[in-house]
């Protein structure tokens, strides 16, 4: 597929991408345009071969006109480790004193301590700013996610070129972030603002910002509601996602990479689909997961997670068979050779988009710090670029007709199926509720 050589350019204010390598060149072309500032936003910016070319991009672009603002902002708890299975990698945090200590020109790189506990919460804000555009992916910066060698991690991408949108990003980040004081700069030396006080002052500050901005229109007549919310009680995110799915009529389109519904979004959906609303659920397969390993002899406990979702979806598919009989529930399971599925979000009658880093799990509806945008695609002009997307990512799918399709606990390898049948059913459910 042909890459553009520049972003931003075209008549039209909201403009998608379709897959990895178009997003890693439309990131590094909105790095190489920006006039005034960039802020990026992501769960991890990797000390590899892509997120060293994004950092060294960023200092080039502060070399190139020193005015620029940068500022990063990934979670803390990431930032001072490696991938899991990295035991030996110092974390991403030792890239960034590096290029520090390598470059004059200073750009600030924000660890966010959501919770005092990775395992509690992380930073899971998406949208990067480009001036006056907001480019919204749930991908993160590492190889994988910018297709650097052979796999890729699919995600969705959409440039969003709004003033009012990109100042209500940057106007929370530096609000509620920087002026805040309670994140520490990762590329300034000894870490001296982060303790147990200053993430629970954080913490209580997350819980009262919002975004500033009600909404806006584009010159697409699209108008955009941005959310942003953590924890279960008075999230703002959650129960618009759940307007969207109980508001619906003919159809809902559902993107999640890991299938652990929440048990009031799961109600919704069989209440849609009761009322004859045509769902499509995609997933990806087991094996497209990010979590799956491959090779059996390497396999760690972490490994077993792709198969607890498989059996979650299994039961919610064999409970609910009749709507699949009837039409009305189609799941879709992605699998690309040996690359890995990201997508999350919802088209709801063709007309309400939801873009967002929500995975659409108990952990993004209780625990990590999400955002997302609601679109009211009034004249559907956003429907050419939704048939696009969702063509590419359907031809790498297969229609799930009848639940015996999929694997159960008898058909795992060895290791896996040893350590499910050591874990009692309902110590599965309470770890997946919860942090899954």
């Amino acid at each position: 597929m042909e890459l553009l050589s520049s972003v931003g350019k075209s008549d039209v204010d909201i403009q998608a991408f379709f897959s990895a390598k178009q997003y890693k060149q439309a990131l590094l072309d909105l790095i190489t345009q920006a006039k005034r500032r960039i802020y990026i936003t992501a769960l991890y910016l990797q000390d590899d071969e892509a997120g060293r070319e994004v950092l060294h991009a960023l200092y080039k672009a502060k070399i190139a006109n020193p005015q620029l603002e940068i500022k990063v902002f990934v979670d803390f708890h990431r930032a001072r480790r490696g991938l899991i299975g990295e035991k030996t990698h110092l974390g991403n945090r030792s890239l960034y004193l590096k290029l520090a200590e390598e470059y004059a020109e200073v750009i600030d790189i924000y660890g966010v301590p959501v919770k005092s506990k990775e395992l509690l919460g992380v930073l899971h804000l998406k949208g990067m700013v480009f001036d006056h555009s907001v480019f919204y992916t749930g991908a993160s910066i590492n190889n994988i996610y910018l297709h650097q060698e052979e796999k890729y991690r699919l995600d969705r991408y959409y440039l969003i070129n709004s003033r009012p949108l990109s100042n209500s990003f940057c106007d929370y980040l530096d609000f509620t972030f920087v002026e805040s004081e309670l994140c520490p700069l990762l590329n300034r030396g000894e870490i001296i603002n982060y303790n147990k006080a200053s993430v629970a002052k954080l913490k209580a500050l997350i819980k009262r910002s919002s975004y500033r901005l009600a909404q806006c229109k584009t010159q697409q007549n699209v108008i955009i509601k941005p959310l942003v919310a953590c924890g279960a009680l008075r999230n703002d995110l959650n129960r618009s996602i759940r307007r969207l799915i109980q508001k619906s009529e003919t159809s809902l389109l559902i993107f999640t990479p890991y299938f652990n519904l929440p048990k009031p979004l799961k109600k919704d959906i069989i209440k849609a689909l009761k009322r004859g609303v045509k769902i499509t659920i995609v997933i990806g397969d087991k094996t497209a997961n990010d979590f799956f390993i491959p090779d059996e002899k390497d396999f760690t406990t972490i490994g077993i997670v792709p198969y607890l979702y498989e059996m979650l979806l299994l039961r919610f598919v064999k409970r609910w068979q009749k709507f699949v009989d009837s039409g009305l529930l189609t799941v879709r399971l992605w699998k690309h050779e040996s690359n890995s599925f990201h997508l999350k979000g919802i088209v709801s009658d063709e007309r309400y988009h939801l873009l967002t880093g929500s995975n659409l799990n108990p952990r993004a509806w209780s625990l990590d710090l999400e955002n997302g945008l609601v679109l009211d695609d009034v004249d559907r002009t956003l429907l050419p670029d939704l048939k696009k997307e969702t063509d590419i990512i359907f031809a790498n799918t297969q229609i799930l007709n009848h639940y015996s399709k999929l694997d159960t606990v008898a058909d795992y390898a060895p290791k896996p199926k040893k350590l499910i049948k050591k874990i009692r059913l309902t110590q599965i459910d309470r770890l997946l509720k919860r942090f899954l």
